[in-house]
């Protein structure tokens, strides 16, 4: 007789629930892609080069009309406040509307040593927002150089 080992596919393993639920990062809620509202908010990457940070940000189906980009102090605001259009035409008639739109705001602080914010550049295209904040002339990465051993 030979033993055979059945899993109940309905019931988790125990090890296996515990050790997802533990491997979780319950705690960085910040890294979610969604706002208090439960709607989702434009992902964000951000890449340091040897002379800027470039910020991208993912928000398709918008125009860089809906955008507000804003730099207080050192503190750098990308939002936008976009109107649900609800105009309909006659003879038109939707069953099923899933395009909508929501407000969002996203805050970055920035080093005042290092960012040169008189030269911060912004742009849309291809449903991406790209913003290129350059570093402060002495923040940039120097090139490496030789030294002579004596």
């Amino acid at each position: 007789m030979s033993i055979i080992k059945r899993r109940n596919e309905l019931l988790p393993s125990i090890p296996g629930f515990f050790n997802d639920f533990l491997t979780r990062d319950l705690w960085n809620w910040g890294l979610e892609n969604n706002s208090v509202t439960g709607t989702t908010i434009p992902a964000v990457n951000i890449k340091e080069t040897g002379d800027s940070f470039l910020v991208e940000m993912a928000a398709p189906g918008m125009s860089k009309k809906d955008f507000t980009v804003e730099l207080e102090g050192n503190v750098l605001t990308i939002s936008s406040e976009r109107k649900q259009e609800e105009e309909q035409k006659e003879g038109e008639r939707y069953t099923r509307k899933e395009f909508s739109y929501q407000s969002f705001s996203r805050t970055f602080t920035l080093h005042k040593d290092v960012v040169d914010a008189d030269r911060i550049q912004a742009k849309y295209e291809d449903g991406v927002l790209k913003l290129v904040v350059p570093k402060k002339e002495e923040a940039r990465q120097k090139p490496a150089r030789m030294i002579q051993v004596n």
